[in-house]
């Protein structure tokens, strides 16, 4: 599928073995596209666009040993105690002291999750369709890297709920929605519950969107943000290893 415009595409690929998530807005914030497949699907969706910036949900990349590096470590503010935090990305780092759990990126690609090297592969894919990391060229086709559990606790001002849970899924979707993308009113939901829709257990359908449809959309958000709104962004990490872009200015010390 082809737009014209400006498009604005998050991947979500931690669903592992299942279908790699992606969604995309336009310009005007309006959802235009969410579905799910293989590779070579999402990529052929990425690859048809001529102008887009496309925020993926997983590293860019294995740690490159600076949270190894002592005197890096002692550049930090503040810096780490002796002998934690080695095989983490300097971002994680930053996440983890601001009470974001977020999963640590092992400096040997064999090492890592099946999640996060699906991750590494879409970037190799897209860079080879003329993709460029974000900030670093004018080009019309960019990439970054997001966190949903971030981004999520950074638009809330607290950690959000577990993901996976009904509480958590409202939540997200309600962050979404309040910013205007045209999702369901997640609220419609509650009033879709029946006692004999409880009775039976069988929750409404067709209202709440799933945990990685979720973790896509606020992907596509932080993509739209960092080209519409770029005062209202922050980039944490170093620029070597990957940063992780935040959809807020600043970070609370903590979550």
């Amino acid at each position: 599928m082809f737009f014209p415009q400006n498009i604005y595409i998050g991947i979500d690929p931690t669903a592992g073995n299942k279908p790699i998530i992606y969604a995309a807005v336009d310009q005007e914030l309006q959802m235009v596209a969410l579905g799910g497949g293989d590779m070579d699907e999402v990529l052929a969706f990425v690859g048809g666009q001529r102008q887009a910036v496309v925020s993926i949900c997983a590293p860019q990349g294995p740690n490159l040993g600076l949270m190894a590096d002592e005197s890096f470590r002692q550049t930090l503010s503040p810096p780490p105690k002796p002998g934690r935090w080695k095989n983490y990305r300097v971002a994680e780092y930053y996440l983890r002291k601001h009470n974001i759990h977020i999963t640590p990126t092992p400096s040997l690609v064999n090492a890592c999750p099946g999640w996060i090297k699906t991750g590494f592969a879409i970037i190799r894919r897209i860079t080879s369709l003329a993709y460029q990391p974000f900030s670093q060229s004018d080009s019309s086709l960019q990439y970054l890297e997001v966190y949903p559990q971030a981004s999520y606790a950074m638009l809330l001002g607290h950690n959000p709920f577990l993901k996976h849970s009904l509480e958590g899924r409202l939540q997200r979707q309600l962050v979404l929605y309040e910013r205007n993308i045209n999702l369901p009113d997640p609220m419609n939901f509650f009033e879709e519950i029946t006692r004999h829709r409880i009775l039976n257990g069988v929750l409404p359908s067709g209202i709440l969107h799933q945990p990685a449809e979720l973790d896509a959309l606020v992907g596509a958000y932080c993509a739209w943000l960092v080209k519409n709104r770029p005062d209202q962004v922050a980039w944490v990490g170093d620029p070597q290893e990957g940063q992780i872009m935040l959809p807020g200015v600043e970070l609370k010390n903590r979550y």
